[in-house]
């Protein structure tokens, strides 16, 4: 709870407002989304009644092994090779989303569930900074993990489900998930749902040209703040890590 309370912390010091959140209550609350399984569970049921979702057993290492390299478009992501689609019929997941994180269980490993994409089919949308973007479906992205072995929705399906049901009207982010749009739009569409508009941003980067990100050393705003860096030297995108003042990008 103590790094949710310094996050948002941060973002106020940073000079974000929001009328509605965790700390503060709103419509369509609650906000953490540890009290919004339900909220998931049901999106999980409809992709099971529609037939686009699959069991899969198969680890990282596994796709690894499968595949002689990552996809040049997919920003180190491993394309995945459909071995468990191919299996048939057998795979498909039966009612009740407790069943199907359960499904063979006599196995070794339990299962993730995957959204089965329309193979070569082109994903189109126009962002709201970077304009009219496609991505062919099975070769700039495979089918995608939506519900973990652990028994959690997977990143893709929670945004979904969270932005459906809390009416988010426009959702902004980085220019990394500009492909996690493309996955999204099929979520929405295979749930009877409108997606909302995206607009995606220009990544900050170093000196280097590398995105700042905690793989790369990256430092946290709590890190900045406490360096002596002001809001609008960040959002600048000028400032090291010991010279508060300097006019060098960090």
């Amino acid at each position: 709870m103590e790094f949710v309370t310094q996050m948002l912390e941060d973002l106020r010091w940073f000079g974000f407002e929001w009328s509605e959140g965790p700390d503060c209550g709103g419509p369509f609350a609650p906000y953490n989304q540890s009290e919004r399984m339900e909220c998931y569970r049901a999106a999980l049921e409809k992709l099971r009644a529609g037939n686009f979702i699959y069991p899969c057993t198969c680890s990282r290492k596994d796709i690894q092994q499968a595949v002689s390299a990552p996809h040049e478009n997919a920003r180190d992501e491993l394309i995945y090779p459909g071995t468990c689609r191919k299996k048939g019929d057998k795979w498909r997941v039966p009612s009740g989303w407790e069943a199907a994180v359960e499904i063979m269980s006599s196995g070794t490993r339990r299962p993730s569930l995957r959204f089965r994409v329309p193979d070569a089919e082109t994903i189109e949308f126009v962002d709201g900074n970077l304009g009219p973007q496609k991505f062919v479906a099975g070769k700039d992205f495979g089918d995608f993990v939506v519900w973990r072995p652990d028994g959690v929705p997977a990143y893709q399906l929670a945004c979904v489900a969270d932005d459906a049901a809390m009416r988010i009207t426009e959702v902004v982010r980085g220019a990394d998930l500009l492909v996690s749009t493309a996955r999204q739009i099929l979520l929405y569409r295979a749930l009877g749902l409108t997606p909302p508009a995206f607009f995606h941003c220009a990544l900050m980067r170093d000196e280097r040209g590398e995105r700042l990100a905690k793989r790369h050393d990256a430092l946290s705003l709590k890190t900045l703040r406490e360096c002596g860096f002001s809001p609008e030297q960040i959002r600048a995108g000028w400032a090291t890590a010991d010279k508060p003042d300097s006019t060098e990008k960090f």
